[in-house]
């Protein structure tokens, strides 16, 4: 389970709309055109690529912009484009994703492309569109005092170094100074194999090959590659160096040792982007006040949602959501939601594709009919949303020596059980307006009602949804147990 959940939660709940980042680096298009091969070519020996659909994403820094965006961060973007068509493909893009491209500079050269051509999964050729030119020193001087001017502006500051020309060693020393006078952390995304350009920066966060061309050790030798990245850390001045071992994880290097943070398994489609979604993540995350072993760990976790999905596709905070808590594993105090926090976990479940259940009742002493109902509620849906009457609404309803057990501790025993995935509290008689604000696809209740009879069955079934009815077991209520209590004790 990942550490600080209840922290990391709150930030993908709303709490990373707080967060400002800066990303500086090689903004580009990524283009992808799809179909299927299933012949070769008479002209040439070719597939011939029969054409099913096409799409653009934004790549390089764009990419970590739209990942801190998908976050629910405030994404501020610096670097260059040209005076093309592609330029208004991808402002277009970063605006619909509410990405500030304030920082970025116009220039004559053209806006990075990439065109990847895929057959079924296997990409068949890439199309790169660049200019080999450097940027004039004019065009370079505005970005350098662009990004150093929003320095002071946000949170955490990302170099997105892709080696396109944006990147230069003056601009690396210029936000790095900057940060440091600001008291913002610097994390960078290398492709320069000379490590020296990044010198003082928070962390540097290379895959296997980048460290390798930077150390001159192979890939295959893992612990000689980590050591002389560690000596790599120490000689530049870095806090922290983060390396992505696809499969293996990422390791965390710094002054007070390793930390090793497991990939989990999942099926790979593409690792594009990947690397954009882990410093995006990271970055969010340490500006956000986590410790940055849980930053590691919620970008192993993004990068593991984004390598399952085909293209250059951006993390979305309901994804880490959904990883986060599944009924098995959440703990049971991050289940306990107010109708704020509750309206949030229901809107990233649906984008998820989950079906939300919603039940209700007093619950006051546990026993095995009311684990029964709540288990029977689970078959209908992936999702049970529980509706816990308050103290005051279960003594307006049994009398005034009840409940025995306060809510919060009725809260807390309920959202401890696996078949529960959120547990709100209610002080009115009936759970109308929390089933109106939850618009349940399933609502269940538990008895000899009828459909009829159900709260909120009209509003339900009114907006697509569906009653049902489930028995109780017979023999087992609270007033029963109250009952045995009671004579025991005379």
């Amino acid at each position: 389970m990942l550490a600080e959940t209840h922290a990391v939660l709150g930030l993908l709940e709303g709490g990373f709309g707080r967060v400002k980042v800066l990303v500086v680096g090689d903004l580009m298009l990524d283009r992808y055109i799809l179909g299927e091969v299933d012949r070769i070519s008479p002209e040439a020996p070719v597939p011939v690529l029969r054409h099913a659909r096409r799409y653009a994403r934004a790549g390089g820094a764009a990419n970590v912009a739209m990942n801190l965006a998908g976050l629910g961060c405030q994404a501020l973007l610096a670097g260059f484009w040209g005076e093309d068509e592609d330029r208004g493909e991808l402002a277009a893009m970063l605006e619909a994703a509410k990405v500030d491209a304030v920082g970025v500079v116009t220039t004559p050269l053209p806006t990075i492309s990439k065109t990847r051509i895929v057959g079924g999964r296997q990409q068949l050729l890439r199309l790169d569109i660049e200019s080999r030119e450097r940027h004039g020193v004019e065009d370079e001087r505005r970005l350098r005092e662009s990004a150093e001017q929003l320095v002071s502006k946000v949170h955490a500051v990302v170099v997105s170094d892709y080696a396109k020309g944006a990147v230069t060693t003056e601009l690396c020393a210029a936000v790095i100074a900057a940060a440091k006078v600001a008291g913002v952390p610097v994390l960078v995304d290398p492709k320069t194999a000379d490590f020296g350009k990044y010198a003082g920066a928070t962390m540097v966060c290379p895959n296997l090959q980048e460290l390798a061309v930077a150390t001159g050790v192979e890939t295959h030798e893992t612990e000689a590659l980590l050591h002389a990245g560690e000596a790599q850390r120490v000689a530049f001045e870095l806090r922290y160096l983060a390396v992505t071992m696809s499969e293996k994880g990422i390791r965390l290097l710094s002054e007070s040792g390793a930390y090793h943070s497991p990939a989990r398994a999942r099926e790979v489609f593409d690792v594009s982007g990947a690397g954009d979604t882990v410093i995006a993540t990271v970055a969010a995350a340490m500006a956000g006040g986590l410790k940055v072993e849980t930053a590691v760990d919620l970008a192993n976790l993004a990068a593991g949602v984004v390598v399952g999905k085909v293209g250059t596709v951006a993390i979305a905070a309901h994804e880490l959501v959904a990883a986060l808590t599944p009924s098995s594993g959440v703990r049971g105090a991050e289940k306990v939601l107010d109708g704020e926090r509750l309206a949030r976990r229901i809107e990233e479940w649906r984008a998820a594709g989950e079906t939300i259940v919603f039940t209700n009742g007093c619950f006051d002493l546990l026993h095995v009919g009311h684990v029964t109902l709540l288990e029977d509620c689970r078959r209908f849906g992936s999702k049970l949303v529980l509706g816990l009457n308050s103290d005051a609404s279960v003594s307006r309803l049994k009398g005034p020596t009840r409940p025995v057990v306060g809510e919060r501790e009725r809260a807390r025993v309920m959202a401890a059980l696996a078949s529960v995935d959120a547990v709100v509290l209610f002080e009115e008689d009936t759970p109308m307006e929390l089933i109106r604000a939850v618009r349940p696809d399933v609502l269940v209740k538990g008895g000899d009602y009828s459909v009829e009879t159900v709260v909120g069955h009209e509003e339900v079934i009114a907006a697509g949804g569906r009653v049902e009815i489930v028995p109780t077991v017979e023999g087992f209520s609270t007033t029963n147990l109250v009952r045995k209590m009671t004579a025991s004790a005379e």
